[in-house]
């Protein structure tokens, strides 16, 4: 070979990898279609994801793309199995309408679609890259809801950030534990099988979320109620270590499943449908049935259909022995539990509300016919009845959903961690509704605030949200936001200091959240009240009848999540037996 023949040679060779390298930036349709790679960002509503390319749609200042699936439908043989990857498509898939919700249970029947393993995606309408992602999981305690319950648009650009809510099988196609469905991989005979999709929703996202602009690097888990709960049950499992790297948990504490009660339980709840199919059996008969290793077990619940599965539990109103899920496996989730040393430790923040139970009492059977026909209004007893229920629930919710749960894990838990307390909605003088102030700082308050949206109980009290405090109120929640999605701390110019958690002779420190007409109130405390206190305000309290006060502590607060302490006290009956 001569010289100018090796020159020749070596140019091609040069010009051969300079072409692979900017291949990345040659138009959409061209080499990019076959590659199996996500594209750069470039601004627009057409992005290429590893799986195909897909239209979103500009809703004011952000680009949104919706019903991008992450995994492949979880359906026939698959329905209780790892998921799996995603199939490519070709051409542009629409993404401008929010996907199917995963089937839940709905009146007396189902509604969604079974594998609805869907999530959205919301970023500024700008060309900035490198922006830090929420993930969202909804509420509902793992048996309703989906993505849309968070319209993130506003979010997005408020944070200047990629959100993306995401949703996972839900009820028993989510959560089931019995011997006759085990395969032998560790994973899947877990049982938490939601919890494998989360894993998969964070893998995909991880590998195409650069397409929108996202930082693969900078991931920050959250979640609501249930989501909440998820979400630090994530913090122990060692799955998803390495897969987040923040973590904010709004309303959700710690609740995990002992798997032979699970079992026993979920036994019983498809022990009713076994009859229906099989009227030779008894409930007893068929419930010991279900808990053989059989494969006629497994192929009966392979052959149950989705809406009977999902219609069979309902709302299990904050009662884990209602409906068993984040079992303590060994695989997926340890089985020690939160008593163990091994934590994905990244920086977190839990949230809590001032009246958390409110919505839980005033939706409870005990109080239905006071709340429907509004005896709460004009009836001293029942408004003394229900203002009790809610007062001493909430201060058990309330403690459970952030302090309780930091005190469990703190001595071993190796990163930052910040408790936040929102207290605005309890003064009728700022809300100027009697019966949003009955609600007050409910379960779900903050979700206003966190999306600048109208929805929850801004879509049902529009006008106490729209003065001039609530408004502020909503910025300054998305600074804190905003400041933690990218740098891990939520303190930043302009805010009120906001200190971490800390074990000491003070007490722990936590971030009040409040408003008047005019403006936000943002303050700190120290010293909080404990469970022991909580429970002596109960006996204390003689605001009620003895007896109405026997019947709300042993049928509307117990066996909720935060009411093994108060069930002790009161030897309550235990709802697992």
């Amino acid at each position: 070979m001569n010289e100018k023949t090796s020159y020749k040679s070596k140019l091609q060779a040069f010009l051969l990898i300079l072409l692979l390298t900017l291949g990345v930036f040659l138009p959409q349709s061209t080499e990019l279609k076959s590659a199996g790679i996500a594209a750069p960002y470039r601004i627009g509503v057409v992005q290429k994801t590893a799986y195909g390319s897909v239209r979103g749609y500009k809703e004011g200042k952000a680009l949104v793309w919706k019903g991008i699936p992450y995994a492949k439908p979880s359906v026939g043989e698959l329905r209780w199995k790892a998921p799996q990857k995603p199939e490519s498509w070709t051409g542009v898939k629409d993404a401008t309408k929010d996907a199917p919700q995963s089937i839940q249970g709905v009146g007396a029947g189902a509604a969604g679609v079974e594998g609805g393993q869907f999530l959205n995606i919301f970023r500024p309408d700008n060309n900035k890259k490198g922006l830090p992602v929420f993930v969202y999981i909804h509420g509902g305690n793992n048996q309703f809801g989906s993505a849309a319950e968070l319209p993130g648009g506003k979010l997005a650009v408020a944070t200047d950030a990629v959100i993306v809510p995401i949703q996972a099988r839900l009820g028993l196609l989510g959560f089931i534990t019995l011997p006759a469905l085990k395969t032998g991989d560790p994973l899947e005979d877990s049982g938490n099988y939601a919890l494998l999709d989360f894993a998969a929703a964070l893998d995909w996202i991880r590998e195409n979320i650069e397409a929108f602009g996202g930082d693969p690097n900078n991931i920050t888990i959250s979640g609501f109620s249930a989501g909440g709960r998820d979400v630090l049950a994530l913090l122990i499992s060692p799955i998803f270590k390495g897969k987040i790297h923040k973590a904010y948990s709004f309303s959700g504490g710690l609740t995990l499943s002992d798997v032979k009660d699970s079992q026993k339980v979920i036994a019983r709840q498809l022990a009713k449908l076994v009859t229906e199919d099989r009227p030779e059996y008894s409930e007893e008969e068929a419930a010991k049935w279900l808990l053989g290793k059989g494969e006629d077990v497994r192929e009966y619940l392979y052959g149950l259909s989705a809406e009977r599965l999902e219609a069979l539990v309902k709302n299990a109103q904050i009662r884990m022995s209602g409906f068993p899920h984040l079992f303590k496996d060994g695989a997926v989730l340890p089985k020690e539990g939160f008593a163990t040393s091994k934590f994905n430790a990244i920086p977190a923040i839990l949230l809590a509300s001032k009246s958390e139970f409110s919505l839980f009492a005033i939706s409870d059977p005990y109080f239905a016919d006071n709340v429907k026909e509004k005896k709460f209004l004009t009836d001293p007893t029942a408004r003394k009845e229900l203002e009790f229920a809610i007062k001493h629930g909430s201060l058990l919710y309330e403690y459970f959903n952030a302090e309780e749960a930091v005190k469990a894990v703190f001595k071993k838990y190796k990163a930052p961690l910040y408790t936040v307390d929102i207290l605005w909605g309890t003064d009728k003088s700022i809300t100027g509704d009697e019966f949003a102030t009955l609600y007050g700082a409910a379960h779900g308050i903050f979700r206003p605030f966190l999306s600048g949206e109208n929805i929850g109980l801004a879509q049902q009290f529009p006008a106490i949200f729209q003065n001039k405090g609530a408004q502020e109120l909503t910025k300054t929640f998305q600074a804190y936001l905003k400041n933690f999605l990218h740098t891990g701390d939520p303190n930043g110019k302009g805010l009120p200091r906001w200190s971490k958690w800390r074990d000491s002779k003070e007490g722990p420190t936590q971030l009040l959240l409040d408003a008047d007409r005019e403006k936000a109130i943002v303050r700190q405390r120290g010293k909080r009240i404990t469970y022991a206190e909580i429970l002596k305000g109960i006996q204390a309290d003689n605001s009620v009848s003895p007896e109405a006060k026997k019947n709300i502590v042993t049928t509307v607060l117990n066996g909720r999540w935060f009411s093994k302490g108060l069930d002790k006290k009161y030897k309550n009956k235990n709802l697992w037996k």
